[in-house]
């Protein structure tokens, strides 16, 4: 029989239940921005990103939409450009997000892309991301694809995000909005829905508590933490044991 060493550095496997049922709950409306992928005079990325927006309204989410125009590209300049510094605002300000993006050459567009870098995974003690819901969505000019949401998922994978199980991909997008630029009734219009419906519910069971699901033992570790935890269970254990 195979023995295991003990863990080392010992530390606490116990899951704090009372964290997970937080005694307050947020009462505002969720909180969600929504990023598109084209600059084009009518982007359908940016129509399908404004019939979502209509969507989580309708749901009882509050809804901002950033404007990627006049975003310079990563690097290009420093991060006290106002655009990027009003795209960060918007992240921190959110609870989920809603990334769209079309189709180019098989991956996400370089709009896309840009935002997502200009978004930083850390800056000093604040993330603008973590423990953040994200429903990806993508817009095809040809058959159905999931290339683009795929690499929307890694990245928000990547981003520390939680990232929805449901997706969105429009094929043949043109077709798919009117003269009015409102998206037509049709099955991939009840798929949006579903999209923000599960969005918004996964929010609100884990934006008030975001904070404890990412809490990870290798930063308390980093901090410092661990030692304390370790002092702490071992007198819990003490006590139980009535020594």
């Amino acid at each position: 029989m195979t023995e295991y060493p003990a863990l080392q550095p010992p530390f606490l496997a116990q899951i704090d239940v009372e964290a997970l049922e937080p005694s307050a709950r947020a009462q505002h409306p969720p909180r969600i921005l929504l990023l598109y992928g084209s600059l084009r005079q009518r982007s359908f990325s940016r129509l399908l990103v404004e019939e979502a927006a209509r969507i989580l309204q309708r749901l009882g989410a509050e809804t901002r939409i950033f404007d990627p125009r006049a975003l310079p590209l990563p690097d290009a300049t420093g991060p006290d450009h106002p655009k990027v510094q009003e795209l960060r605002a918007l992240s921190l300000w959110s609870e989920g997000q809603v990334w769209c993006s079309p189709e180019r050459h098989g991956a996400i567009s370089a709009v896309m892309k840009a935002q997502i870098d200009w978004i930083p995974l850390e800056v000093g003690s604040v993330r603008p991301t973590q423990g953040r819901t994200l429903a990806v969505m993508q817009v095809s000019g040809g058959s159905q694809s999931f290339n683009a949401v795929n690499t929307l998922r890694l990245l928000g994978r990547w981003m520390r995000m939680i990232t929805i199980p449901n997706q969105s991909s429009v094929a043949k997008a043109y077709t798919e909005f009117g003269d009015d630029d409102r998206m037509k009734p049709s099955a991939y219009y009840d798929r949006v829905v579903d999209v923000m419906e599960e969005l918004v519910k996964f929010t609100l069971l884990t934006r008030d508590r975001a904070d404890y699901l990412v809490d990870r033992y290798s930063e308390r570790k980093a901090d410092g933490r661990v030692a304390v935890e370790v002092a702490l269970g071992a007198a819990a254990m003490d006590h139980e044991a009535g020594v």
